[in-house]
């Protein structure tokens, strides 16, 4: 649907997403940068992303579920995908017939694999995935130590990996513990590509990189580091929306849902088409006085006023020219003025959140990308 029958846009810069990329590839060293594609490639359209990233250079791409990358198989035909979620029961045949890559992350994924392979005389690609910290997905040391030669030698080991737990907080020395850890835990598998780092992790020291980097916040334009410190990447979403309609109200009315906001003096209200169905986050309603989320428009700021609903956001333009707010006013909700971290931050919430919870309604427009198959020049 074309912006005229949207009530915002979910403006996408490929172009940024590349040169983003290219950052992690510098930073990747004597190593390769692959791109984590989850969840919609982050809310921002798995295939077109994918892409984009392919023309960039990349050629090893991770999501999270097998149906994941069913869909990005049919756009790349020969990218490495990787399951981050591993071998889900029963579906052994359904990854090999798709070419992905489980990161197989406890013992009985590594036998229904590796049976497979026996019953199907293949040796499949496979990671494994062990645990050196974060206590989440990953084979512990005991488990490690106790893995069957057999059923390693059924398989086709490509890569070896741990996730890091604090890479965020770059001085954090539980950094350090988990990359000992990673070195010691690997020496129990066969020689392979290694793989720690994630976003964060892969502007630590070089020690970090190893042979493959899996960043996704950053390419998407997201700060690695939340508010810790200045975020290195370029904005790649900008999220904009026209002006519906222009209210005037006098001194003491309330505007929104339980009239949360009072005008202190008479004013004009500004309604957009984009709310908590779209992703924008009713955290960001408003107090009784207005803001402090914010959107930017005519060259101003104008704070949010009430309540956040479903499909709408009211927003105070008392303070801008009268002349040039009117319908059509496109404002800027989400983008260079209005940061992915200043909304996550104010929503109370992490970027990751307000990306993959952008909505379906917008309009969602790319740029610097010129064809689909070939790519544009990064």
């Amino acid at each position: 649907m074309g912006p005229e029958l949207s009530g915002a846009s979910l403006h996408i810069d490929l172009r940024a997403l590349q040169r983003n990329y290219l950052r992690f590839c510098d930073a990747a060293g004597a190593g390769k940068s692959a791109a984590t594609v989850k969840a919609d490639a982050y809310g921002l359209g798995l295939v077109p992303v994918a892409r984009a990233l392919w023309a960039a250079g990349c050629r090893s791409f991770f999501v999270a579920l097998p149906g994941e990358g069913v869909e990005l198989r049919a756009a790349l035909a020969d990218a490495e995908i990787i399951v981050l979620n591993g071998l889900l029961p029963g579906a052994a045949a359904f990854y090999a017939n798709a070419a992905l890559t489980p990161a197989l992350a406890q013992p009985e994924e590594l036998a229904e694999w590796a049976s497979f392979c026996r019953a199907t005389s293949t040796r499949q690609a496979a990671a494994i995935h062990f645990d050196t910290g974060i206590n989440r997905l990953g084979f512990s040391e005991r488990q490690l130590r106790a893995i069957k030669p057999d059923d390693l030698a059924a398989i086709h080991l490509t890569l070896v990996m741990s996730h890091l737990a604090n890479a965020d907080a770059p001085d954090d020395e539980m950094n350090a513990r988990q990359l000992a850890r990673f070195h010691e835990l690997r020496q129990l598998l066969p020689p392979c590509r290694l793989s720690l780092a994630n976003s964060p992790g892969s502007l630590l020291d070089k020690s970090f990189a190893q042979d493959l980097l899996r960043p996704g916040i950053g390419l998407y334009g997201g700060n690695p580091y939340g508010l810790n410190q200045e975020n290195p990447f370029e904005p790649v979403v900008r999220l904009t929306a026209p002006v519906m309609q222009v209210r005037e109200v006098l001194a003491g009315e309330k505007v929104g849902y339980t009239g949360s906001f009072t005008a202190k003096r008479p004013s004009r209200i500004a309604i957009f088409g984009a709310g908590y169905r779209d992703g924008y986050p009713r955290a960001l309603s408003s107090g009784p006085e207005g803001g402090p989320a914010r959107v930017f428009i005519a060259g101003h700021f104008a704070p949010i006023a009430g309540r956040v609903s479903m499909d709408m956001i009211s927003v105070d333009v008392t303070d801008i020219p009268a002349e040039k707010i009117a319908r059509g006013t496109v404002a800027e909700v989400l983008g260079e003025h209005v940061t992915l971290d200043e909304m996550a931050s104010l929503a109370g919430t992490i970027p990751y959140e307000i990306l993959t919870r952008l909505g379906t309604r917008y309009a969602r427009i790319y740029s610097g990308f010129e064809s689909p198959d070939q790519g544009a020049p990064v």
